[in-house]
């Protein structure tokens, strides 16, 4: 067998697989080909020495906004991707059904890397969320519109993996918890996931938990107080340990208001890690706090998180949430997706949504993505040694 891209002398960690070690990984007609000794260099068009990178499966951003001109929180996909690793982006909301066919033919189809999305409840999606502008979507019962996110999911299943709503102070306001009532009956109907998100209360963190499906999502699951998931003295609240028991997905969405050092610190003491780390990078975060992927994944190892976990909760676990398990794996017959990264040592500084700074001694880079069994970036691909032979 010919191979269009072998990776030579990384170590490969694919959590998906339980592999941690040092060996190569081929790629043919856009899938994995062959891992280990299977994986000829001499069959390859196309060899790069990775030596000294971690050759991970593509890192899976669950919670991005990159409706770009559509969306006042919108950033380019593939500028993002590019820097921070990420061969998946999970839109979640930034359009709604009165919108997505837009988002879907101007962005999604038209990027080189793959987007999918959770449809908002909301017809226009988060429509008004600007430096100067914020207005809740889901706080307007009127436009909450529940036939249509259902017949548009339907009519988009390849790229639409879940129905998103946003409820919580900010988000819903006087009409509190009743969007998500709205939006479960759409999951339903159609038999996908929910990605709830939650900001101040009302609701409160354990009334939204408890109406939250086995495969459902809960996103900014380590916000600050108030509505963090622990309470007053610092222990796990029950509704937590309960929606875990039943398989409900908590995610990070780190963002600009949803994450703590010092919930993150109260919930890993307790053995409490989050399922799925993701960025929630928009326009009003991409500059700070959250930055990208692979800055929210440096937080979490220096947090104590092993790398291996790191990993996964950017994964094989997000792959999950997704019920697209062949994602983030490099397991033979996957999407060819990697991501080449590198743990550098030293002195760096990471902040939180609430301005607390920790000094870490690990940061994640990526170093270069490969696409479908391609080099996705040719600059990225310069930095390895090509080796190209003839198959």
């Amino acid at each position: 067998m010919s191979f269009d891209l072998v990776l030579t002398g990384g170590r490969v960690i694919d959590p998906s697989q339980g592999i941690d070690q040092v060996t190569n990984v081929a790629f043919a007609n856009g899938r994995v080909a062959a891992i280990g000794d299977e994986a000829d260099a001499s069959k390859a068009a196309d060899v790069r020495d990775v030596s000294g990178n971690i050759v991970s499966p593509g890192l899976i951003d669950l919670h991005t906004h990159v409706y770009w001109g559509g969306s006042s929180l919108g950033i380019d996909a593939e500028e993002f991707c590019r820097t921070s690793g990420v061969t998946t982006a999970i839109d979640t909301g930034s359009a709604g059904p009165g919108n997505f066919i837009g988002f879907r033919k101007h962005v999604i189809e038209p990027c080189q890397v793959r987007i999918l999305a959770y449809l908002h409840v909301s017809f226009a999606g988060i429509y008004a969320f600007g430096k100067n502008v914020m207005v809740g979507e889901s706080e307007e019962m009127r436009l909450m519109a529940p036939i249509d996110a259902a017949e548009v999911a339907d009519a988009n299943r390849d790229v639409v993996v879940g129905i998103k709503v946003r409820v919580g102070r900010h988000a819903s306001g006087t009409s509190g918890i009743a969007p998500l009532h709205m939006a479960l009956q759409v999951a339903d109907a159609v038999n996908m996931p929910l990605m709830a998100h939650i900001d101040h209360p009302p609701p409160n963190y354990e009334d939204v938990l408890d109406l939250l499906r086995p495969g459902d999502v809960l996103t900014h699951c380590f916000r600050p107080f108030p509505n963090a998931p622990v309470d007053g003295r610092g222990k796990i609240k029950d509704a937590v340990h309960r929606a875990r028991e039943r398989g409900v997905v908590f995610d990070i969405g780190h963002g600009k208001g949803s994450f703590a050092f010092k919930t993150a610190r109260l919930m890993l003491e307790q053995g409490f890690e989050p399922d799925v780390i993701s960025s929630d990078v928009h326009t009003l975060c991409i500059e700070g706090p959250a930055f990208d992927q692979v800055t929210t994944l440096s937080k979490f190892l220096c947090l104590g998180m092993p790398l291996d976990r790191v990993i996964a909760a950017s994964t094989v676990n997000a792959a999950k949430a997704l019920q697209r398990e062949e994602l983030g794996s490099l397991k033979v017959g996957s999407i060819g997706d990697v991501t080449i990264l590198s743990v550098r040592e030293g002195e760096f500084d990471y902040v939180d949504v609430k301005g607390e700074h920790l000094i870490g001694d690990k940061k994640i880079v990526s170093d270069g993505v490969v696409v479908a069994g391609k080099w996705w970036h040719p600059q990225a691909a310069d930095a390895f040694k090509s080796k190209a032979v003839v198959a």
